[in-house]
Protein backbone atom coordinates (compact mmCIF):
# COMPACT_ATOMS: atom_id res chain seq x y z
CA UNK A 1 0.00 0.00 0.00
CA UNK A 2 1.20 3.43 -1.08
CA UNK A 3 2.11 5.98 1.73
CA UNK A 4 3.14 9.58 0.84
CA UNK A 5 4.25 10.39 4.39
CA UNK A 6 6.39 8.02 6.84
CA UNK A 7 4.61 7.02 9.92
CA UNK A 8 6.27 8.71 11.98
CA UNK A 9 5.00 12.55 10.43
CA UNK A 10 1.69 13.84 9.62
CA UNK A 11 0.51 17.41 7.75
CA UNK A 12 -1.06 20.19 9.87
CA UNK A 13 -1.11 23.77 10.71
CA UNK A 14 2.00 25.45 11.27
CA UNK A 15 3.28 28.69 12.86
CA UNK A 16 6.08 29.35 9.93
CA UNK A 17 3.54 29.32 6.81
CA UNK A 18 0.52 27.59 5.88
CA UNK A 19 0.34 23.67 6.50
CA UNK A 20 3.86 22.16 7.37
CA UNK A 21 5.05 18.53 8.59
CA UNK A 22 5.48 17.52 12.36
CA UNK A 23 6.53 14.40 14.39
CA UNK A 24 3.74 12.00 15.58
CA UNK A 25 6.63 10.65 17.67
CA UNK A 26 10.05 10.91 18.83
CA UNK A 27 12.48 10.40 15.96
CA UNK A 28 16.14 9.57 16.69
CA UNK A 29 19.02 11.79 15.06
CA UNK A 30 19.85 10.84 11.18
CA UNK A 31 16.81 9.09 10.48
CA UNK A 32 15.85 8.65 6.54
CA UNK A 33 12.50 10.03 6.26
CA UNK A 34 12.36 8.87 2.58
CA UNK A 35 12.72 10.90 -0.78
CA UNK A 36 12.16 14.90 -0.80
CA UNK A 37 13.19 15.26 -4.33
CA UNK A 38 13.56 14.15 -7.61
CA UNK A 39 15.81 14.98 -10.41
CA UNK A 40 14.23 13.78 -14.32
CA UNK A 41 16.21 15.26 -17.13
CA UNK A 42 16.89 19.08 -16.22
CA UNK A 43 13.20 19.20 -14.06
CA UNK A 44 12.96 18.60 -10.35
CA UNK A 45 9.99 17.21 -9.47
CA UNK A 46 8.89 17.79 -5.43
CA UNK A 47 6.93 13.75 -3.89
CA UNK A 48 4.05 14.50 -1.28
CA UNK A 49 6.93 13.97 1.26
CA UNK A 50 8.86 17.68 0.12
CA UNK A 51 5.58 19.51 -0.32
CA UNK A 52 4.96 20.47 3.26
CA UNK A 53 8.54 20.97 4.60
CA UNK A 54 9.07 24.64 6.05
CA UNK A 55 12.02 27.09 6.13
CA UNK A 56 14.07 27.42 8.64
CA UNK A 57 17.01 28.90 9.37
CA UNK A 58 18.15 26.15 12.13
CA UNK A 59 16.51 23.81 10.43
CA UNK A 60 15.93 20.13 12.28
CA UNK A 61 16.66 18.14 8.86
CA UNK A 62 18.72 18.25 5.91
CA UNK A 63 18.41 17.37 1.78
CA UNK A 64 20.83 14.58 1.49
CA UNK A 65 21.84 14.06 -2.68
CA UNK A 66 21.78 10.09 -3.75
CA UNK A 67 22.21 9.27 -6.84
CA UNK A 68 20.15 6.82 -8.04
CA UNK A 69 21.04 3.34 -9.24
CA UNK A 70 20.49 2.23 -12.91
CA UNK A 71 17.34 0.91 -12.45
CA UNK A 72 15.95 4.26 -11.14
CA UNK A 73 14.20 6.39 -14.49
CA UNK A 74 15.55 9.27 -12.56
CA UNK A 75 19.42 10.51 -12.67
CA UNK A 76 19.86 11.83 -8.64
CA UNK A 77 17.13 11.78 -5.77
CA UNK A 78 17.34 14.04 -2.30
CA UNK A 79 15.94 12.30 0.68
CA UNK A 80 15.23 14.10 4.25
CA UNK A 81 17.26 13.20 7.31
CA UNK A 82 17.02 14.91 10.47
CA UNK A 83 19.91 16.24 12.14
CA UNK A 84 19.14 16.07 15.51
CA UNK A 85 16.70 14.23 17.67
CA UNK A 86 13.25 15.27 16.94
CA UNK A 87 10.47 15.66 19.38
CA UNK A 88 6.80 14.46 18.82
CA UNK A 89 4.88 17.13 18.18
CA UNK A 90 7.46 19.41 16.52
CA UNK A 91 7.56 20.57 13.08
CA UNK A 92 10.18 19.23 10.73
CA UNK A 93 11.96 22.14 8.74
CA UNK A 94 14.76 22.31 6.07
CA UNK A 95 16.84 25.25 4.76
CA UNK A 96 15.60 25.59 1.05
CA UNK A 97 17.79 24.96 -1.44
CA UNK A 98 15.95 24.46 -4.50
CA UNK A 99 13.45 27.71 -4.17
CA UNK A 100 13.54 31.08 -3.28
CA UNK A 101 12.26 32.57 0.31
Amino acid sequence: MYKPLPESLTIKQSGINGLGLFACQDINQATNLGVTHIKLDEKIIRTPLGGFINHANEPNCAKVELHANGTEPFRKKWNLVTLRDIKKGEEITLRYTFYDI
